[in-house]
This record gives structure tokens, C-alpha cells and sequence, in this order.
């Protein structure tokens, strides 16, 4: 492994990269600042599974809510009415005109229709104005009818506004749910004031029609559009452009099913503290015992996370054009800095030119976006091209990782990426490229061919090759693993288990940290011969990846990344340390066992 080499302009490069962090470290205390405020997190309870339980059980809902509110809920999901809503309630009366016709023959009754009148005194007349379907009055019977050439019962037919007003009234914080129809006149015209509004489906009312999308957005007012985890509803971000939007954390019943009262409650722990939700929809499990220790669970965890359960208030995530320009400096000039550090200088060139252009082209050649990528993948390899040699040399890599932390989050947090909206794009080559970038430095001083033929006719042996492919298949299983739930290859029952016991009592670490610093360590310290000590390096430069990395998820509160961080640098630090004394010892065993020459016998 050639030594490192010192161009010229490192110093200078290093004070233009020390002088851009100033903007920043400002940058990054108002992001801190913004996510302190957002703090709080709603219990949503949905209403008709909460009822549909009740009702099972002999119970009225009211007093099964009640039960849910000792124990954290504040809020509950309300469905918009349907007409078919207001058969149920008894306010209007429906019936298929095959059967009013077998009732009432020779008054003019088309079987193929539906006939609606009123319980409630104009309740069936009311509904036509809402829809575009054309209808008539007829009597038939000696009533008054209203007739639909389709089955109505499943239009939407507006808020049940006394119930929202009687949850309103207990200070409960009510989530609006409407449908959407082509036939409606006016969506949204009528949804009752609610802070939130949370829709159904995979687009919003809208999505398809861009002056209905407009209507839309007005119509919104003051209400806050719900962003629903793993869910993409088309036209939602036009929507949070313009009122921002709150993110929202909910299971499906047959997944939370499976999963115990303390795993689902864990998961919405994690869901508040460390993803930033801020309403936590829940639904109720079969039983009430169950429900009640989820919800028991659920409360304590949020408790010892520092969530408070209210209300929360949205703000819009400010951003600072400024300072996130003089921001933009830092990772240029690391990237400059790290190609003139090769020994081949020209190489080292046109590498930091194609990580640029890649950069920034898979950003859409935005600036900002593409230079925190720039910053991902610069600086997790900066420290490793500039000195190499010794155990100490990791805090220097170390320090230039959490410096690029600084740029990354100062670059790539805006609006939609904290919301979740925009995610980091190039995630993956924040754990592949930095590792090209150090071996590629690796290559001596010479005339490239040559080490190509060098290479090439160099004798192989089979542990080498065992070692080889022992270290792809290592760093496969990490590129595989960066989302665990997206990749063919998932975590175990017990790995989840220890996630899970950790991320309940303090901030979970990542693994690739905790494992990719002990190995920088060791191919640091010199104590295995050979290409090993560069491979080693390459494993450390995952752990310094990984911290980048770690920062790339910007719905993620800032201090959560850092706690997480931190805790992987100190126990990656402890662990290679003790892996390097624990090797140091091993190959002194080892050599003290080789056979020794025997004496000749004399005669």
C-alpha cells in the first residue's frame, strides 16, 4: 500500500472546508432548534374500528373511548358519511325498486333503479344537489321518492358533524378522512374545521384534475394534509407545498396482528422519537386486554423518549438560501482536495470530476441536493487517502466523516426532505463509492499499465482467494442489508429482538458502525501483514460511510442521528482495540507453536 501523499494545497483546501462549516453549524443548531418544537405526537384512535369492537363486546363506544383515553389516546379518525350512513342512523329510507315494484305494481316503479325518501324531513331531498347524477321526484305509495339510476349508498355524503362536535367538545383531536367520487359537485366544500385531514387511498382528491387539485388546496384552509408512512398518494405534495403536512405512523390490522402489544408499541415508539410522526393512528386489537396493554405500553415508551401526547403543532421547516450556499464550499472543495491526495494525481483528477458529475446528475443537477451527496461520499474516504498508517489516523478519518455530517444535513435538509417527501437520492453509493474512492488510492506511484500487467501476472493463492471472496461476500450482505425491508435479505428473529430491546431503552446504533470501525482500527495498527491491512481499511471505511449515511434520513431528528452516531463510535472504538490486542496475542500464540530444528545426535 503506497504511503499517502501531501499536495500542496491541502492546507489551504482544509481552511476553505473549515471555514464553510461555520454556515453550517448554523445551520444545523436551527434544525435542532425546529425539531425540539416538534416534540409532540397524537394518540389517533380509528372510530369505526373502535366501535365495531364496542358493539362485539356489548359496549358503547363512548365508554370503550373512554377506557383508550385513560391510557394516552386524544384523538380519533372519522370517516365522511356515506348515504349509506344515513340509512344506518335512520335518516333516510332506501329501497331497490325491483322490490318497491313487487310492493306498489302499476305506479311506475323501474326495477333497475333505487329509490331513497326522507325519515329525517329532508334528508333524501337534500342529497341530490351534491352529486352530477340526474335524479327525480316520484310518489309512488303516497310518498314522496327520490330516484337514482344507480345505488347511492356508497356516495360520500358529507361530516357527521355531531359526532365531531361531541369529540370536539371532549378536547379530542379529530383526523378527517373523506372519500372522493366523480360524481361529487364540490369536494371539500363541506369538510368540517379539523386540524387534520388524512386521505384515502393512493392520491388525494384531485390528484388526476389539476383545477380540482387547485380547489382542493384552497379549500384545505387551515387544515394539515396527514403524510402517511410507506404510503404514496399522488398530488400530496402540491398539497404540503402550500400548508406542509404532518407525518403520520399507522400498522394495517393483519400486520399488527401478528406482532405482540410490546412490538406494536415499540414500533410507534420508534415511529415518534426517531421518525418524526406525528400522529400515531392506531387501531384497537380484537380484545380490549390486548388493546389496553399496547396502549399502556405505548405510553411509557413515549414518556421515557422525551414525546409529549397532545395536539401537535406543525410548522413548516424554514430554509436559509444563504448560508446553505456558503455551505455549498465545503464538499467542493473536499472533493478537490481528495483527487489531488492520490499518488496517481491525474487519476485522482478525473475520479473526483466522475463522482461530481454523477452527483449532481442523479440530483437533476440541483445544486444544493448534489453537493450533500458529493459531501457523502467525500468525506467518509478523505481521511483514509490523506494519512493511513497509524491507529491515530482514524480520529483524523473520524473527524472529516462527522465534519461532511455537517455539510450533508446543511445541504440536504429542506421542506419535503424532512418531511420524508424528498428522500436522499444516491443512498447506495454513499456505502459503494467511498470505498472505491480509497481503493482506488491504493494504486502506487507508477505508470497505470504497468500495475495493470503487475496485477494481472501476480501468483494467487487459494487463501487469497478465500480471503477475497470472504470480503465481497461481507460486503454484499451490507449493501444488501442498508434498508432490511426493501432488500431480499432481512434480519433475523433475534437481531430484531435486540433491535428492538434497544431502541426501547436508549437510541439503537447501527451494526455496520459498530463493526466497520473495529476493522479500520485493526488494518490501521499494522498487526496482520499483507493486503490484509488494506482490506481491514476498506471494512473501516463502511463505518465511516455508515455515519454519513446515518445523517441521510432528514425526517430523522438531528440529535437522534448523533446519539446514534456516538454511541457507534465508542463502541467501535472500545471493540477495536481489544480486537487489535486480542490479534496481537492470537499471532504470538500462533508463532510460538511453529516446530523448532532439532539438535543432530552425535555419536
Amino acid at each position: 500500500m503506497p504511503p499517502a501523499s501531501r499536495h500542496p494545497w491541502t492546507r489551504a483546501l482544509l481552511a476553505v472546508i473549515l471555514l464553510s462549516l461555520i454556515p453550517a453549524l448554523l445551520l444545523a443548531f436551527q434544525r435542532v432548534a425546529y425539531e425540539q418544537r416538534q416534540k409532540t405526537a397524537a394518540l389517533i384512535m380509528d372510530y369505526p374500528a373502535l366501535s365495531l369492537q364496542a358493539r362485539r363486546l356489548g359496549l358503547e363506544p363512548q365508554a370503550l373511548l373512554d377506557r383508550y383515553k385513560a391510557l394516552g389516546v386524544n384523538g380519533v379518525a372519522v370517516y365522511e358519511d356515506v348515504i349509506g350512513s344515513l340509512e344506518q342512523r335512520g335518516e333516510v329510507y332506501i329501497r331497490n325498486g325491483a322490490d318497491l315494484a313487487v310492493d306498489f305494481p302499476g305506479q311506475g316503479v323501474k326495477p333497475q333503479n333505487v329509490y331513497v325518501r326522507s325519515l329525517t324531513p329532508g334528508a333524501a331531498e337534500a342529497l341530490p344537489a351534491r352529486y352530477t347524477i340526474p335524479t327525480r321526484q316520484v310518489r309512488i305509495g303516497g310518498q314522496v321518492w327520490t330516484e337514482w339510476p344507480t345505488d347511492p349508498r356508497f356516495l360520500p355524503a358529507g361530516p357527521n358533524r355531531a359526532q365531531i362536535a361531541t369529540f370536539q367538545a371532549q378536547n379530542l383531536t379529530v383526523l378527517y378522512r373523506p372519500y372522493t367520487d366523480d360524481a361529487l359537485k364540490a369536494p371539500g366544500a363541506d369538510w368540517p374545521q379539523v386540524p387534520f385531514v388524512a386521505f384515502t387511498g393512493d392520491e388525494v382528491i384531485g390528484a388526476r384534475t389539476p383545477a380540482l387539485l387547485a380547489d382542493i388546496n384552497e379549500r384545505l384552509g387551515r387544515r394539515i394534509p396527514a403524510l402517511i408512512e410507506a404510503t404514496e398518494q399522488r398530488g400530496l405534495d402540491v398539497l404540503a407545498a402550500r400548508h406542509g403536512a404532518a407525518r403520520m405512523f399507522a400498522m394495517n390490522p393483519s400486520w399488527q396482528n401478528r406482532l405482540t402489544p410490546e412490538e406494536v408499541a415499540s414500533k410507534y415508539g420508534l415511529a415518534a422519537s426517531e421518525r418524526s410522526m406525528r400522529l400515531l393512528y392506531l387501531r384497537p386489537y380484537p380484545t380490549v386486554g390486548e388493546t389496553e396493554a399496547m396502549l399502556g405500553r405505548m405510553k411509557t415508551l413515549l414518556a421515557s423518549k422525551g414525546v409529549k401526547i397532545g395536539q401537535p403543532v406543525i410548522e413548516p421547516f424554514q430554509e436559509q438560501p444563504q448560508l446553505r450556499l456558503l455551505s455549498l464550499v465545503g464538499p467542493l472543495a473536499a472533493l478537490l482536495l481528495l483527487g489531488l491526495s492520490y499518488p496517481l494525481r491525474r487519476l485522482g483528477l478525473l475520479v473526483a470530476g466522475a463522482s461530481a458529475l454523477l452527483a449532481f446528475g442523479l440530483n437533476r443537477f440541483q445544486p444544493f441536493e448534489g453537493a450533500a451527496l458529493i459531501a457523502a461520499v467525500t468525506f467518509p474516504a478523505l481521511g483514509l487517502v490523506l494519512r493511513r498508517h497509524r491507529i491515530s489516523d482514524w480520529f483524523l478519518a473520524t473527524g472529516l466523516s462527522l465534519a461532511g455530517v455537517l455539510f450533508v444535513s446543511a445541504l440536504g435538509a429542506n421542506k419535503n426532505s424532512v418531511l420524508g417527501l424528498e428522500p436522499f437520492r444516491g443512498v447506495g453509493l454513499t456505502l459503494l463509492l467511498p470505498l472505491v474512492l480509497v481503493a482506488l488510492s491504493f494504486l502506487p506511484r507508477q505508470d497505470i499499465r504497468k500495475t495493470a500487467r503487475d496485477i494481472y501476472n501476480a501468483p494467487i493463492k487459494l487463501g487469497d482467494i478465500a480471503v477475497m471472496g470472504l470480503g465481497l461476500a461481507v460486503f454484499a450482505l451490507v449493501f444488501l442489508r442498508r434498508g432490511n425491508t426493501t432488500s431480499g435479505v432481512s434480519v433475523s428473529d433475534t437481531e430484531a429482538k435486540v433491535r428492538q430491546g434497544l431502541q426501547d431503552s436508549i437510541v439503537r446504533p447501527r451494526f455496520k458502525e459498530m463493526a466497520g470501525h473495529p476493522l479500520g482500527l485493526l488494518g490501521l495498527s499494522g498487526v496482520l501483514p499483507g493486503y490484509f491491512g488494506a482490506l481491514l481499511i476498506l471494512g473501516g471505511v463502511i463505518g465511516q460511510s455508515s455515519i454519513l449515511n446515518t445523517f441521510s434520513h432528514f425526517h430523522t431528528p438531528l440529535l437522534i442521528s448523533a446519539a446514534r452516531c456516538f454511541i457507534g463510535l465508542g463502541v467501535g472504538l472500545i471493540a477495536g482495540l481489544l480486537l487489535i490486542e486480542a490479534f496481537k496475542i492470537a499471532l504470538r500464540l500462533w508463532q510460538g507453536r511453529r516446530p523448532t530444528a532439532q539438535p543432530e545426535a552425535r555419536a
